[in-house]
């Protein structure tokens, strides 16, 4: 089943999470941007309430929280509800795919990245980012895990097994890069945007198909 249930209850507690911790949210985007393409058919997988979605430009979201989906609609992202393992479009749909932290969330994450292999076009890119669970935020966030609502039943990864799942499903992995070095609550500034990985808490990968 889909770990989609803290989301709708707990919408707005998630929205609020953005306000709150502003400069990491613009490092993570600021991260992302030189990544996802400027033009062509864009899906983010996992789009929650379009924060990321929106001020990329991606045109379509998926999601199975409804709730997720009201807002990720009220920031004029085509809404679709469904799960990252069973995405309900043709093969070939999209020139590119987006999953920012969707990956620790659903239930088989190489089964998303098999779905996101089939609706991209050949050539087409898919674009990661997730918390590093090597990282020290990572492993703060697994000490802590019991108490949070969103992060309880996550599934983190390392940039090595994200890497293996890539490649497993055909992907050519192409560029890393990282960013927020410090701790959360002492990140109040936007954070820069370091190349590779095993540095920072928030790792982008750029595959392509």
């Amino acid at each position: 089943m889909p770990k989609a249930e803290p989301f709708e209850a707990h919408h707005q507690r998630y929205e609020a999470w953005f306000g709150e911790h502003e400069a990491p949210y613009i490092s993570e985007l600021l991260a992302l941007r030189p990544f996802v393409p400027w033009r062509g058919r864009g899906l983010e997988i996992g789009v929650g309430s379009g924060r990321f979605a929106a001020p990329l430009g991606v045109q379509v979201g998926v999601d199975p929280s409804p709730a997720m989906l009201a807002y990720a609609a009220a920031r004029g992202i085509e809404p679709v509800e469904g799960v990252a393992e069973d995405l309900p479009f043709a093969a070939g749909s999209f020139d590119y795919a987006l999953v920012v932290t969707t990956i620790c969330f659903v239930d088989s994450a190489a089964a998303m990245v098999a779905e996101a292999y089939r609706v991209l076009r050949p050539g087409g890119r898919l674009v990661i980012g997730f918390i590093d669970r090597e990282s020290d935020l990572g492993q703060e966030y697994l000490a802590h895990q019991e108490e949070s609502v969103f992060y309880r039943e996550a599934v983190f990864h390392s940039a090595d097994e994200v890497a293996r799942l890539l490649a497993d499903a055909g992907f050519a992995v192409g560029e890393w890069a990282q960013t927020l070095a410090h701790p959360l609550p002492e990140t109040r500034e936007i954070e820069p945007l370091w190349p590779g990985r095993g540095r920072c808490a928030f790792v982008v990968v750029a595959t392509e198909r």
